[in-house]
């Protein structure tokens, strides 16, 4: 007998669903991170308070008072209680006959500056560098380091008794080649080139310092395999030392250069004088005439800030080029 037999699927196997608990890790508050910081490192927090407090007094807090650029600034009436005027005080100060002649003044005289006194630390720390005989290099140090104690006052008074046509001694010296006296300070020509060396003469031994120390990091392996390689002393100058302190004179550079129309006012100011206005006049010298002397406190914060934002836009383009270029800026 033949029968079929009828075979019936089993059943689907029910779902087991199982509950997967899901463990989230909750990350410290910012807050919570922050007090932890402090706790470990409270030494260093109490560290930073004072300049902190400097920077926040004499820095952020009066760039609230830059508004009176924009107004008819009265004593009477405080900076916030004085009359609106916008942009007046910095169209009067775009047509004023000496806008250009200010602009121009400062900017060479910055630039000159710059120009000058960015080369020559750096090749004063890679000499003295490569000096071993201690006594000359501590000696060469000193001597050079030591100008940057002087203050701008004494430079100047030096500088004019040196220069003087009277009781200098280098008219005495250019007398004996049968050269005629010379006005150095009156003479308009020379103001730059005073006011430039005598910044450079202040300032060289205080920033090569600053590359003798980048070049005291500098890994001693590198120049023993340059040694090996038969690398001169100038070559390993040239492909060891100065590429290991490429990053910091890029910053100084940077730095310099976003400072270029804030020119120092003290040596400007006392080495000016009536002959050699035509180059001596810079902004620094007229905000505070026109600020102090004359009294007129809108329009010399009006220049003020001009002058700052100039400096802001000079900061950023130089440190974009640098980035670019090098690889190496003041941020990323």
């Amino acid at each position: 007998m033949s029968g079929t037999i009828e075979v019936k699927p089993a059943p689907p196997a029910p779902v087991v669903k199982q509950a997967v608990a899901s463990t989230r890790i909750r990350r410290p508050s910012r807050w919570t991170e922050a007090r932890r910081s402090f706790r470990r490192h409270w030494q260093l927090y109490l560290l930073i308070i004072i300049p902190l407090a400097y920077f926040v007094i004499f820095k952020y807090i009066p760039i609230s008072n830059a508004v009176i650029a924009f107004k008819n600034y009265s004593p009477i009436k405080g900076p916030w209680g004085s009359d609106w005027v916008g942009f007046k005080n910095f169209e009067l100060f775009f047509q004023n006959p000496v806008f250009w002649t200010l602009v121009k003044n400062t900017f060479l005289l910055a630039a000159y500056t710059v120009l000058a006194s960015f080369p020559i630390p750096i090749i004063l720390a890679v000499a003295l560098n490569e000096i071993r005989q201690g006594f000359f290099k501590k000696t060469v140090q000193l001597v050079t380091y030591a100008p940057y104690f002087i203050s701008t006052v004494v430079v100047v008074s030096m500088t004019i008794l040196v220069l003087s046509p009277r009781i200098g001694f280098v008219d005495d010296a250019i007398g004996l080649f049968g050269i005629p006296s010379i006005d150095f300070l009156g003479d308009p020509n020379y103001f730059r080139h005073i006011y430039v060396w005598s910044d450079v003469w202040q300032t060289t031994g205080y920033s090569a310092v600053i590359y003798l120390a980048a070049l005291a990091g500098i890994d001693p392996a590198l120049h023993e395999s340059a040694k090996i390689d038969g690398a001169s002393r100038i070559r390993r100058i040239m492909h060891v030392d100065l590429p290991g302190i490429m990053p910091t004179a890029v910053i100084i550079l940077v730095l310099g250069v976003g400072n270029i129309m804030s020119i120092g006012f003290e040596k400007a100011f006392l080495l000016q004088n009536p002959l050699n206005l035509a180059q001596s006049e810079i902004i620094a010298t007229y905000v505070y005439k026109t600020g102090l002397l004359n009294a007129d406190f809108s329009m010399a914060t009006a220049v003020g800030l001009f002058n700052s934002v100039i400096n802001l836009f000079l900061l950023l383009g130089v440190n974009f080029a640098a980035k670019r270029i090098t690889g190496n800026g003041l941020w990323s």
